[in-house]
């Protein structure tokens, strides 16, 4: 098991990024057309908790190394399922995904959180943390070394296109707070 880890504090609030939490694989992330679609497979709200809890299937089209696909097959297609978790009370966002192609091959198993970043932060300049932790496992047991050779190659691609998440993600934040800051003047001028 290889196992990535990242952090990254947004100068953004808390609110703006869970809210722009649910639009990242929009046109305005240039950053993610290797999504193909995200389809809500369940939504609901614990009435006790007040916890957000919805169920997503991604589809990415996602070119895999050459050698993988010569040696195991398959195809560019690929399908993740996550389940995230917010929770208002304490002000994070939890989502959990894992790989649904390959998984007899290969496990991923992502874990991201958004909360607010509290020591960065000042009044009127709010900043959230970011922190992602992916635990990657080839499954293909007794060939050690092609088991660590895909496990490699994992963590580098998966940290490649972290980056990349990171980069399509503030672009929709930036966009989302001007598009919601242009929408706040319109009702102040509708107001007056």
């Amino acid at each position: 098991m290889k196992v990535f880890s990242s952090e990254y504090t947004f100068d953004y609030s808390f609110e703006e990024v869970s809210t722009a939490n649910w639009r990242k694989y929009c046109p305005w992330n240039d950053k993610s057309t290797h999504v193909v679609s995200v389809d809500t497979l369940s939504r609901e709200v614990d009435s006790t908790t007040g916890i957000l809890r919805t169920e997503r299937l991604i589809t990415c089209n996602q070119s895999a190394p050459a050698w993988v696909v010569s040696l195991l097959g398959g195809s560019n297609t690929s399908h993740v399922y996550e389940t995230s978790y917010v929770s208002p009370a304490e002000k994070r966002v939890t989502m959990c995904s894992t790989n649904l192609t390959w998984a007899n091959i290969l496990r991923v198993r992502e874990t991201v959180t958004y909360q607010p970043d509290l020591t960065a932060s000042s009044p009127g300049h709010e900043r959230t943390r970011f922190t992602q932790d992916a635990k990657i496992t080839a499954l293909c047991g007794g060939w050690q070394k092609i088991k660590t050779k895909i496990e490699e190659a994992s963590v580098e691609r998966f940290s490649e296109n972290a980056r990349r998440g990171r980069e399509g993600f503030e672009a929709v934040l930036e966009m989302s707070r001007r598009v919601f800051g242009e929408e706040k003047e319109r009702e102040r001028a509708k107001m007056s």
